[in-house]
């Protein structure tokens, strides 16, 4: 079962509605379906929230070490808490997904994420599960670290929410320890399509049937 749920970003109000904190956005949603308020840890240099779930023992992490240096925040109290790897879960922002879509993976590169590769390097192990929020791309490579660190478009933001939102409906399976039902879930869920607009009196709509004219 996932135990240690991390989610990455930078503190401050400065980065709080920028892409790059999409994983904290989560944690936040998290703790709200948890009923639990993060507090400021100094032994473990990020806001966290430890709660109890069918008696077992969860944890949940923001890491205010800024996102480069996130893994001094999770190593401290995955080492201390004897936390495994495999049930860390990390949320964290990703590029090469479009808004309104979340994928789940276990393992694998850090794919140039800063905050990845330093769990990596604190943690000694990629061997973690990583819950990778859209954010979508800008399209150029030398404009990426300007695009994470902006502020989503209304329409992206709602998108991001509600997908958040998706995730979190496979919360049993990640702490029941059903990882796989858990990824089905998150990969099968889907943003809803948007309704096509509905034709007002007097429109030019070309799929409206125009009124029968009347007979001489």
């Amino acid at each position: 079962m996932i135990k240690l749920f991390v989610g990455l970003g930078n503190p401050g109000p400065e980065y709080e509605s920028t892409r790059h904190n999409a994983g904290f956005w989560w944690i936040d949603a998290l703790a709200r379906e948890l009923k639990v308020s993060l507090s400021y840890e100094r032994s473990y240099f990020g806001l966290m929230a430890r709660t109890t779930v069918k008696g077992e023992t969860v944890w949940l992490l923001e890491p205010q070490t800024f996102m480069n240096a996130s893994g001094k925040s999770v190593a401290a109290l995955a080492k201390f808490f004897k936390i495994k790897p495999e049930e860390i879960l990390v949320a964290h922002d990703e590029l090469d997904i479009v808004p309104g879509q979340v994928k789940l993976k276990r393992g694998g590169s850090h794919a140039g994420h800063n905050g990845l590769r330093d769990i990596h390097a604190q943690l000694g192990s990629d061997d973690y599960w990583r819950l990778r929020i859209g954010v979508g791309h800008p399209g150029v490579k030398s404009e990426v670290i300007h695009w994470v660190l902006k502020k989503p478009s209304p329409d992206h933001r709602e998108a991001i929410e509600a997908s958040i939102s998706r995730s979190l409906k496979a919360l049993p399976e990640l702490l029941g320890g059903d990882v796989s039902k858990a990824t089905m879930l998150i990969h099968t869920s889907q943003p809803p399509r948007p309704k096509p607009p509905r034709p007002t009196a007097g429109s030019n709509d070309p799929t409206t049937t125009p009124p029968a004219a009347d007979k001489p």
